[in-house]
């Protein structure tokens, strides 16, 4: 019995000349929960010494059982207290971490882009530059006068066809948790702004 009266009189003395070296360390949250759990798995492990020096079997069983539920409870403070000293913008970067396509939107950039001519503005251009042309000079100035016409018509008519099918294209810039940055464009207006949390969807990206 003096035993282990003596040995529960160490225990309680090493823990606090424990607890008291660490109090009067500073230690970051992380490093302060690793010395807590290594802490309570000591203790724990002492006091299942304890355990083996009762009389009875059951008495034995009962103590084993108060010690682990000793244990888990310091383990479970310790997790509590690491969450709550845990600054929240690391929390964002590990909760966010799992999510590679997930960006954020540097810039939107809106620009003219012009439209391609095709075979029906050249060939309605070409017929009305051949026509004008036709009507200028006589004998071979008239047929020179016909093909200037014609080529100058039809670039004419291209170049018509470019300015009336011109359209706004809104390209947005976005950079990626891991520093990547791609760029989209849209037809139409998306709406997004800079400082905008987007994800991708496919080849294009949606809002979160």
């Amino acid at each position: 019995m003096k035993k282990t009266v003596w040995t529960m009189t160490c225990g309680l003395v090493f823990s606090s000349l424990a607890a008291t070296a660490l109090a009067q360390t500073t230690l970051s949250p992380k490093a302060q929960y690793t010395a807590d759990s290594k802490q309570a798995q000591v203790r724990y492990a002492a006091d299942k010494k304890l355990c083996n020096d009762e009389s009875s079997s059951t008495a034995r069983l009962q103590c084993r059982r108060d010690a682990k539920s000793e244990y888990d409870k310091t383990i479970a403070a310790a997790r509590a207290q690491l969450a709550a000293q845990t600054p929240a913008s690391t929390s964002r970067q590990n909760a966010t971490a799992v999510c590679p396509d997930c960006a954020r939107v540097i810039a939107v950039n809106v620009r003219d882009k012009k439209g391609e001519g095709s075979a029906v503005g050249l060939i309605a251009g070409g017929v009305t530059g051949a026509i004008l042309g036709h009507q200028v000079g006589g004998g071979m100035g008239k047929d020179l006068a016909t093909v200037a016409g014609a080529a100058g018509g039809a670039y004419a008519g291209k170049r018509i066809e470019e300015n009336v099918r011109t359209h706004k294209v809104w390209t947005v810039h976005v950079q990626y948790q891991d520093g990547r940055k791609r760029s989209f464009s849209f037809e139409q207006n998306p709406g997004f702004r800079t400082g905008d949390a987007v994800r991708n969807s496919g080849n294009s990206i949606v809002r979160q």
